[in-house]
């Protein structure tokens, strides 16, 4: 590798320190300061190995160019053009000054097509590439950086490249379309507001929006079920019988069964199933299970996994892997993990129960950079903070749960019928072996049991009732299902998703109440413009079509100018008819939300602009739906008008604004146009 030191680029300052501990001989690892920036020095092979941090990205993309289209740009040292990224020229200015005297470059950032990035920039614009190595782990352990850097790899330009196109789309579809909307509210009112939107940022607001809006504009169905209670060897056991559309016929059955007060016993089963251990953790997982068991945000869960990635204690988490392959040591993981109480016995347990023999149930989800996410062995040099150890320990125990024998459950279920009517079903659960679930007790199914019944036989009704219910809206989104939703249709990525939620939160488009996600004023706002003057670009289709088209850089299937002019000619396009259009009716609507021009009327609702009747196209289109809605309400409930508007206006399943338009008529002693007489 020639003479001279070898300079080690690290992702951050505690992955740096992580890595000259790794690497340190029997001498240690030397910290040295500049300013306030640390670096190491330590001798590996025989070699001085200085390791110095970045702060995460050191460089990015700007243009002189005003106005839009725009499809000219440049890098530059991030604290040019972000007053957010000041910290970031001290690190600049120590890897420029320690590259002047490097004979040898290696990128140790995270392995990933950020980390290739970062490191890549640094090297091109202060060292030499053609001089520069990758050293590529999945941990920061002594064992995996010794490891890398044993066998360090030539730079990963298929990485590389993909990173840098990903990083020029993002720049091409965000300056582009925020100028857009921005250029077009200045056009209307000549002020200069802040808007933005982004190549994955925006699909996923439109997809909150209409969500959000489904839920506001729900008008639920009433349903009439008969309830029974049963007794059967001393117990009671309650459930529903039957549901019906029709008040009527809901009644008619139910006195049927009060006249008749038996069941018969149709159907009795038992049987043993068995329960299959867990994958390993992906980020996505992690995420959901995190968000399900404690409340956290996808944002909060990936960051309290990145501290104790850099605190050596985890494997990589940004990861979309489910497997963990032969080359990880899962028994010495294990054995080590012993050594802290909280594990020592379930680890005893675990290696009586597989003889020793540790292999993890791997899941179909893969990763080309890095296994699921596990534990590595290493142990908590201090106590972690609340948040740090229960992540640990979900990890770790899915990591052991995923090597643990199937749980087995003896389960039971009979059906009890009233001919003509209906049948409600019991279910019975016990754990027999719970396997696993020792382990992963999150998981723990809730046991129940129910009486051992003979087919034929007759179970006496203690008491029949009638419940009504409604049809639900659709699910709200949390911060974690939304990052679910975009993993599912395929936009983003691992280590983009999280941030992506947390900026439409950051720009005030989305709002959180409780776990539940809303959309703000501005983000229907925003929403309702891209989707109108903008429907491909904000597209998921097209949003998935160049994440496919950015991977196909990484396996070397496409290039990076291919695809970065692919989305220039699609931009350009759009952009084109949308200046020469559309510009001033965007930039009014945007304005009108944006309370920076007056509406001609305002809805007599919200006082929001009205379109028609005196009313905004929110409670237009409530009013809408109450109108289709109320024949099949007065059919099952036999309800008029008055009654029909009071019901609506009472459940909390019916949306804000049908509420809100009933309650607007309702004080007009009115029924919405079209409907009978109020009094009816």
């Amino acid at each position: 590798m020639g003479r001279g030191y070898v300079l080690v680029v690290a992702e951050k300052p505690k992955a740096a320190r992580k890595i000259a501990e790794a690497l340190a001989d029997g001498s240690g690892a030397r910290l040295c300061r500049s300013g306030r920036i640390p670096f190491w020095m330590v001798y590996w092979a025989g070699r001085l190995h200085v390791i110095a941090p970045a702060a995460g990205h050191l460089y990015g993309l700007t243009t002189d160019e005003h106005g839009f289209p725009v499809f000219s740009y440049y890098w530059v040292p991030l604290w040019r053009i972000d007053r957010g990224a000041s910290h970031t020229r001290q690190f600049l200015d120590v890897l420029g000054r320690l590259a002047t005297s490097a004979a040898i470059f290696v990128n140790a950032c995270d392995y990933d097509i950020e980390g290739s990035v970062i490191g890549y920039m640094v090297i091109k614009n202060v060292g030499d590439v053609g001089r520069a190595y990758r050293a590529k782990f999945s941990a920061l352990t002594r064992q995996d950086v010794r490891r890398a850097f044993r066998k360090l790899d030539p730079l990963d330009w298929d990485m590389i490249e993909a990173g840098l196109a990903r990083h020029e789309l993002d720049w091409l579809w965000g300056i582009n379309v925020s100028r857009a909307l921005m250029d077009a509210v200045k056009l209307v009112t000549g002020r200069r507001v802040v808007l933005s939107a982004g190549r994955v940022q925006s699909p996923t607001l439109i997809e909150a929006v209409s969500r959000d809006k489904e839920i506001k504009l729900h008008v639920p169905l009433p349903r009439f079920a008969v309830r029974v209670t049963v007794e059967v060897g001393g117990r009671s056991y309650t459930g529903t019988l039957a549901a019906y559309e029709e008040r009527r016929a809901a009644e008619a059955a139910a006195e049927r069964l009060r006249r008749n007060r038996v069941l018969r016993v149709e159907h009795y089963r038992e049987w043993m199933e068995r329960l299959q251990p867990p994958y390993p953790f992906n980020l996505g997982d992690l995420q959901a299970e995190a968000a399900r068991l404690f409340g956290y945000s996808p944002m909060f869960t990936q960051k309290i996994a990145e501290q104790l990635y850099l605190e050596g204690l985890i494997s990589y988490p940004r990861t979309n892997s489910q497997k963990i392959p032969p080359t990880v040591d899962v028994a010495s993981i294990a054995r080590s993990l012993a050594r802290l109480n909280e594990y020592r016995e379930l680890i005893d347990y675990l290696l009586k129960a597989t003889r020793g023999l540790l292999r993890p149930r791997n899941g179909p989800k893969d990763d080309p950079a890095h296994p699921a996410i596990h534990p590595t062995g290493e142990l908590p040099r201090g106590a972690l903070d609340k948040a740090e150890r229960r992540i640990y320990d979900l990890i770790v125990r899915r990591f052991l749960a995923s090597m643990a024998p199937a749980g087995v459950v003896a389960k039971a279920s009979a059906r009890l019928a009233a001919p003509g009517i209906g049948s409600m079903e019991l279910a019975g659960l016990r754990v027999e072996e719970p396997g696993w679930l020792r382990i992963y007790y999150f998981a723990a199914p809730e046991e129940k049991a129910i009486p051992r019944l003979k087919p034929g036989g007759l179970v006496p009704v203690k008491r029949v009732s009638l419940s009504i219910s409604y049809t639900s809206p659709p699910e709200p989104y949390s911060k974690a299902s939304l990052v679910k939703w975009m993993e599912r249709v395929g936009i983003g990525t691992e280590a983009t998703r999280a941030r992506i939620v947390e900026l439409l939160f950051e720009r005030g488009y989305l709002e959180a109440r409780g776990r539940r996600v809303e959309a703000t004023e501005l983000g229907y706002a925003v929403a309702g413009v891209l989707s109108k003057y903008f429907p491909q670009l904000t597209s998921v289709a097209l949003t998935r079509h160049f994440e496919e088209r950015l991977e196909a850089i990484r396996a070397r299937r496409a290039g990076r100018r291919e695809v970065v002019e692919e989305a220039k000619a699609v931009l350009r396009e759009m952009l084109e008819r949308f200046k020469a259009e559309a510009m001033r009716d965007a930039g009014m609507e945007l304005a009108k939300a944006l309370g920076l021009v007056r509406p001609a009327r305002r809805c007599v609702i919200c006082g929001r602009e009205a379109v028609a009747d005196g009313l905004c196209s929110f409670h237009l289109e409530a009013v809408k739906r109450l109108v289709n809605m109320y024949g099949e309400w007065r059919r099952r409930a036999g309800l008029g008008c008055r009654k029909f508007l009071e019901s609506i206006a009472g459940l909390r399943a019916a949306g804000q604004w049908v509420r809100e338009a009933a309650e607007y008529f309702m004080k007009k002693g009115a029924c919405p146009p079209g409907l009978a007489e109020y009094e009816a």
